[in-house]
């Protein structure tokens, strides 16, 4: 099994970067009226999963300061999560 150096290496991290960018594109569509709301709100929590999951990768010899950021991760996750519900609910976007 290779050893993973890099936070950038983990299938998670690189599976929330590729979803950060699918609604960076996503939100380019969304109304000008939700660019310092929805839109802004969106950005920053999908954001905050990969940094987070960076900053855990930084603090993985300290546990519970590394499970602490994963759970942030997951937190932001889930929040957006319920900005794209509330998006889909508004008509901004396809199921």
């Amino acid at each position: 099994m290779a050893q993973i150096n890099s936070f950038r290496k983990l299938e998670v991290y690189q599976v929330a970067f590729e979803r950060e960018m699918d609604i960076f594109e996503l939100l380019k569509s969304f109304p000008a009226e939700e660019k310092y709301s929805l839109t802004d709100q969106m950005r920053r929590c999908s954001r905050s999963v990969c940094s987070n999951i960076a900053e855990g990768w930084r603090k993985r010899r300290h546990p519970a300061h590394f499970i602490s950021k994963l759970i942030d991760a997951e937190s932001e996750a889930e929040e957006t999560r319920v900005w794209l519900q509330f998006a889909s609910r508004c008509g901004y976007l396809e199921r």
